[in-house]
């Protein structure tokens, strides 16, 4: 009985259904994605040529959230956000049954498709529900969840195949199916909240929300660097094996989930034109390092180092959040998605016949991205909100 009540009180939180689809988020994407360099290459011997295609593909659905806009016409944003989290698990669930690069191919954009809305939708219920006060910090305990998830997740992944030779079949079913069920729990046990502002639902893009625009473009690019070469780098340069890469993600998973909320904490203390120019400073060291790299250790250490950093980019969100009209969010969450990859869709495979040549020039495109970043940063100002969005020329040369 009192099991119960606390179940429905906890449930009866709009935080606690954010923390559950991030859970469920994590089980199948991390899996997911731990998994795919070794099974691409182990199983499906692809080079950096079909790798980079294979993320290209990944990254389509994220150019194509702005989509997720007209969907909202026929359902409410909770709902589609359950919805995607069960596409995410059907995605994942099938990735292994056929080695091929087709299937491959589209397995990787039915289990994107459902990531990049599920996305989407979190984004936006997280910047609706959330307090501009508590937001930094929330989203911090949410990267948080995500990441002991990840570990628990991944330990058992580690465990298996310290005693068991890798069946990817039966583990990328158990977290797809594990996913499925998360996301048949949420939509059966978990209320329908009301909106707390009506979203417009039509496209459209602000004036005052370039800035935004400019560096959710450039985290992207960013993002991608490092999400499809960094772990390659690992694993064709450095010869990791499937072990290795797991105990990685490991250490970054407790990493992230003892950081995260500390960094979003900071982000709330500091504001977000610093907390952004230290992320930016520190990206730049680390793709310069990247490029001449030549030992396994050096290599973990910064892998370790730019994950973190992604913990920064909380900022980029809390920045929109105070610039924004409450009505504008789900709109802008969506076309920032598809900004975010606009870049993605097209560097993966285009930096993929790069590294063929020269792999260091792969990073050295990132530590330009960071620098470009670094610059535009600087113009977000101490205090930001819907009358100032940035700071003057003058402001920033006096």
């Amino acid at each position: 009985m009192i099991f119960n009540i606390q179940m429905k009180t906890f449930l009866s939180d709009r935080k606690s259904f954010l923390f559950i689809l991030a859970v469920g988020n994590a089980i199948a994407f991390a899996t997911w994605q731990v998994l795919l360099n070794n099974f691409v290459v182990e199983r499906a011997a692809f080079t950096g040529e079909e790798i980079g295609i294979l993320q290209s593909l990944r990254e389509v659905p994220g150019f194509l959230a702005f989509t997720a806009i007209g969907v909202l016409l026929f359902i409410r944003q909770q709902n589609f956000a359950t919805l995607s989290l069960i596409t995410l698990g059907v995605g994942t669930a099938i990735t292994a049954f056929f080695p091929t690069a087709l299937w491959l191919y589209l397995s990787t954009v039915i289990m994107s498709f459902g990531f990049h809305y599920l996305e989407t939708m979190h984004n936006s219920l997280s910047l609706q529900w959330l307090t501009k006060e508590e937001a930094p910090t929330v989203l911090g305990q949410l990267l948080s969840t995500r990441a002991i998830s990840n570990l628990l997740v991944l330990s058992s992944i580690y465990l298996y195949l310290v005693f068991f030779p890798a069946n990817y079949i039966l583990i990328y079913l158990l977290a797809g199916g594990s996913a499925i069920l998360i996301g048949i729990f949420c939509w059966t046990a978990v209320p329908q909240f009301e909106e707390t502002v009506v979203q417009r639902t039509e496209l459209f893009l602000r004036k005052k929300y370039w800035l935004y625009y400019v560096l959710t473009f450039l985290a992207g690019a960013r993002r991608q660097i490092f999400v499809v070469f960094a772990g390659f780098l690992m694993v064709e340069k450095f010869g990791f094996a499937i072990e290795n890469v797991v105990m990685l993600t490991l250490v970054n998973s407790a990493l992230t989930f003892w950081l995260a909320p500390k960094i979003g904490s900071l982000i709330g203390h500091i504001g977000e034109r610093r907390a952004l120019t230290l992320e930016y400073l520190g990206l730049i060291l680390v793709f310069v390092s990247y490029a001449f790299v030549n030992s396994a250790a050096v290599a973990v250490a910064l892998y370790l180092l730019d994950h973190l950093f992604f913990a920064m980019a909380i900022a980029i969100k809390t920045y929109f959040q105070k610039i924004a009209d409450p009505a504008d969010i789900a709109a802008t969450s969506s076309i920032s998605f598809t900004i975010n990859h606009i870049a993605a869709v097209v560097l993966p495979a285009a930096l993929g016949l790069l590294w063929v040549i020269n792999h260091s020039a792969v990073f050295f495109a990132g530590a330009a991205i960071a620098a470009i970043s670094l610059g535009l940063a600087q113009l977000i100002p101490d205090k930001p909100g819907q009358d100032i969005v940035t700071r003057r020329v003058y402001s920033l040369i006096s």
